[in-house]
């Protein structure tokens, strides 16, 4: 829903701003791929449902759950204390230590232990801390413990690992490479001071850390053990454990195993001396910047003192929660009236690099359209405008209130975390807060001090701020190039006419405003008694020739919160590549008319999502069922009395062409863009939507698809949490009554049919159309029988719940306890079995599918030709595999099978 007015998170996750919907179903027997997340994936938010749904499912396996034992631990340590001769060095030893312990030699055992029983594990290093964490299966939680400890007592750090290990860092940072936000991160460091760590080379690559090392006569093995020796010391540790044993139980066993990490008693590295690091010659500029995506984007950014002392008031939590509104009176509002701006994002993300010991970072990021590009100097201004605005009206207490009381409501009545989240997030903040607040000073705000937060304010003007403006339009303009990320950059003085005037006692622009109290904070939190029976799965309350809805009420999690979930199916949505990306541009610009209307409720931790499905539109919305209702109304008559300003709609139209340029490329979603456009009868690619967005679509045509999807639907819901049944009905009907649409005269499909792969393999091979990106993609599809997939574990919240029978409802199959029943028939199935099935489907004759993105030739524009595939050669020992360089040509001749759904 646009601006995180809680906090800034990274604002790349949403920098694209239109939301590329419609985008991609998975073949039957092929869900459940791992969602592609990045920082930059905006566009993912708007996949299918069906497909999303899935990959939710596969994440928190992923991730853990309540039937997993976890552990996290914290080092105070991190990149700030890399040598000046190996950058990376903190970084690298993070991975080092993985490679087997004296008591557990096997160099990849501990990853061998976890894989078998169920487990996982990961580690991150940040500019000050390092976080270990795993999760496993309960019966084996001991064991693990254990041989997880023995890195931090006596890892072995095999010297013939170390090579492998650099290959593996520097894939890392390959991979990292054509990041916008990781490369904004390490020009902005080198801005720092010199001998400062913001200006270190964090992530380490194979230059640091192997080639320069061995020119200098760097013994990188023996300074690795150094390393580890003066700092993977337990007193610089934190630790947490969760566990179905009891507290008894985990202390003694906490006790027995990590009593031997040695303590070298040594001061804590220390870099608080290092403060004002940005107050050189190299700020207050601006600098234009080359992106590897098209995206315009200015982002205004301050560096404070450090802020972590006043974690109790969080004065840049209430500061980024104003800057972040949405609503009436705020920056973003007044863009969006102008058509300059699609988002905003304002605050400090808690990251290392946002927040240290040295410094803190405030920053405002926003998303611009063309004329917003044209016109970035008003739109600093209007945000300069409005820190003035704060700064003339000091810190009100009234705001500062509801921030405290939405935020203690979502903290009382908080559903169960991932685990390994939950630990990592415990283990760090045992590192900056005192005992009492462990659970608590990352995410309540305690009392109002408004001096400390006009000490923050007053920072905060012209003369600190610092511009970085990313545009597609600065390719051939820019001399410079930072020297890790090959980013390509200028540097200008701010123009005297600007400094002058914000200077001076500059007006402010009447229209810019704080907001009004919010009406959507929950106040009602009691429990409903049901109307009807209670049911171990969804029950269908409603179900006539225009609609039915599923609804459960929630007797297990006992919350004062609901989820609300419609699916609006149409056929229109499929008939041509025109009508998907009208559907995409008809999505977008439903959220922007909702976004100011809807952000009070956004705020108070009402959560509401559209979603350009395959099929069908999909609302979903949750949180605290008192006023959810009010939000859910909100939503329909929008979607009722829709309307589309020509500049709205042109507006979204070039940002769509610049999200779906974006979508290919990334070599993996070409490589499944590809894939799918083989395997699924009737798919349209994002190929074909960017041809037919750059071919040019009107307002008139956008009006006359809107009103055509309106008005024939067939709208499928569910219901679960603190509703009774005949609140719930009424959540259908006002659909019904509010949208007057008719039923449908065909059945709307709700899975693509896929086409049956001859007896061989086959391979597709395509050019990259990323010409600056180093990294290749390779796909392997087998097509077999349906996969099961097994999580023998009881849903940790009610949202898991959830997500399980939305499954059953968007794919219209309805077995709501699929889980159970697989799960017996798994018990069924023998090793042999299992055995005899794989070396069946591995031979060479099986149907295979291989799809590979391979790199371009040498690149002459980083904004290639993306409107069309470039087949390639197989290389030679691809020989037997039959080429495809004519995707429809080979599956029009292909069998499909029919729709199919596992329905018992």
């Amino acid at each position: 829903s646009g601006a995180d007015g809680k906090d800034a998170c990274r604002e790349e996750e949403e920098e694209d701003g239109a939301s590329g919907g419609g985008e991609e179903a998975e073949e039957e027997g092929d869900s459940g791929e791992g969602t592609e997340e990045e920082d930059e994936d905006a566009e993912e938010e708007h996949d299918s449902d069906f497909e999303e749904l899935d990959e939710e499912q596969e994440g928190k396996q992923k991730k853990g759950s309540s039937e997993k034992q976890v552990a996290a631990l914290c080092i105070s340590v991190g990149s700030f204390s890399d040598p000046e001769d190996l950058p990376g060095l903190a970084h690298f030893l993070e991975h080092m230590v993985f490679m087997g312990s004296e008591k557990y030699p096997a160099e990849n055992g501990f990853d061998a232990f976890l894989k078998k029983h169920g487990g996982s594990d990961n580690a991150s290093t940040d500019c000050e801390r390092t976080i270990f964490q795993f999760d496993v299966q309960r019966k084996y939680f001991r064991e693990a413990l254990d041989r997880w400890a023995q890195f931090f007592i006596c890892p072995l750090m095999i010297e013939d690992a170390i090579d492998r290990e650099v290959e593996a860092v520097d894939s890392e940072y390959q991979l990292a490479r054509p990041s916008d936000s990781h490369r904004k991160e390490m020009l902005f460091g080198s801005l720092a001071r010199p001998k400062h760590p913001m200006g270190k080379f964090c992530w380490g690559n194979a230059q640091t850390l192997k080639h320069e090392p061995r020119e200098k006569q760097i013994n990188t093995y023996q300074r690795l053990r150094d390393f580890w020796k003066r700092y993977y010391s337990a007193h610089y540790m934190t630790l947490t454990v969760q566990s179905k044993e009891t507290l008894n139980t985990l202390e003694e066993w906490v006790r027995e195993v990590f009593s031997k990490v040695p303590n070298n008693a040594q001061p804590r590295p220390d870099f608080s001396d290092l403060q004002d690091p940005f107050d050189t010659p190299t700020f207050n500029k601006l600098y234009r910047i080359v992106p590897v995506r098209k995206v315009h984007a200015l982002t205004v950014t301050w560096a404070l003192p450090p802020q972590g002392k006043q974690y109790r008031v969080k004065p840049l939590h209430y500061i980024s929660w104003l800057i972040g509104h949405e609503g009436a009176g705020s920056i973003l509002s007044l863009l969006r009236k102008k058509c300059w701006a699609l988002a905003l994002f304002g605050g400090n993300s808690e990251t290392g690099f946002d927040q240290n010991t040295t410094y803190s970072i405030f920053s405002i990021s926003i998303t611009l359209t063309d004329e917003g590009f044209q016109n970035f100097h008003q739109v600093v201004h209007l945000v300069f405008q409005y820190m003035k605005m704060l700064q003339t009206l000091g810190p009100q207490q009234r705001i500062y209130e509801e921030i405290q009381k939405i935020e203690a409501n979502e903290f009382h009545y908080q559903e169960q975390t991932d685990p390994i989240e939950y630990v990592e997030n415990i283990c760090e903040n045992m590192q900056l807060f005192p005992k009492e607040d462990f659970l608590t000073g990352d995410q309540l705000m305690f009392e109002y001090n408004p001096e400390v937060i006009s000490l923050a304010l007053a920072l905060l003007t012209p003369e600190r701020a610092n511009l970085l403006l990313l545009s597609p339009e600065h390719e051939g303009h820019c001399a410079h190039k930072e020297k890790w990320f090959g980013t390509n950059y200028s540097i200008e003085d701010l123009p005297e006419e600007w400094a002058q005037r914000w200077a001076g006692d500059f007006d402010l622009n009447p229209d810019l405003h704080l907001p009004a109290e919010n009406k959507f904070i929950a106040t009602d939190f009691t429990l409903k008694p049901s109307d009807c029976p209670d049911t171990e799965v969804p029950v269908r309350i409603v179900n006539n020739e225009r609609g039915c809805l599923w609804f459960k009420k929630d007797n297990k999690f006992k919350i004062p919160k609901a989820y609300v979930r419609f699916n609006l199916l149409s056929p229109m949505i499929q008939k041509s590549p025109e009508n998907l990306v009208l559907f995409d541009v008809f999505v977008n610009i439903l959220a922007h008319n909702l976004a100011e209307p809807a952000y009070e409720a956004d705020v108070a931790q009402l959560e509401y999502k559209l979603i350009a499905g395959e099929h069908g539109l999909v609302i979903r919305v949750k949180g605290f069922n008192h006023k959810l209702p009010l939000l859910l109304n909100l939503i329909v008559d929008h979607l009722a009395d829709f309307t589309a300003e020509p500049g709205v709609f042109n507006m979204f139209a070039e940002q769509l062409k610049k999200t779906y340029f974006n979508i290919l490329i990334k070599p993996e979603r070409l490589g499944k863009d590809v894939r799918l456009l083989i395997l699924e009868h009737c798919r349209w690619s994002v190929i074909q939507k960017y041809q037919a967005i750059m071919k040019g679509l009107t307002v008139d045509d956008l009006m006359t698809f809107v009103s055509g999807l309106k008005a024939q639907l067939y709208t499928e819901g569910l219901v679960q949490g603190n509703f009774t049944s005949t609140e719930s009905m009424k959540f259908l009907q006002y659909f019904i009554d509010k949208l007057q649409f008719k039923r449908l005269s065909v059945e709307v499909p709700v899975l693509f049919r896929v086409v049956e792969l001859p007896q061989k393999p086959h391979l597709c091979k395509v050019k990259s159309l990323n010409k600056g990106d180093a990294n290749s993609e390779v796909t392997v599809y087998y097509q077999v029988t349906a996969l099961i997939k097994l999580k023998e574990c009881e849903d940790t919240h009610l949202g898991e719940e959830v997500d399980r029978n939305w499954f059953e409802v968007v794919t219209q199959q309805y077995v709501f306890d699929r889980l159970n029943r697989e799960i017996e028939a798994l018990k069924l199935i023998t090793k042999a079995e299992l055995v005899s099935w794989f070396m069946e489907h591995r031979d060479t004759t099986s149907k295979k599918l291989s799809v590979h993105v391979s790199l371009p030739a040498l690149k002459t524009s980083s904004y290639g030709e993306v409107s069309k595939l470039t087949f390639l050669p197989a290389s030679p020992m691809l020989a037997d595999a039959t080429l495809i360089n004519d995707i429809r040509a080979f599956t029009s001749s292909l069998t499909l099978y029919p729709y199919h759904k596992i329905l018992k």
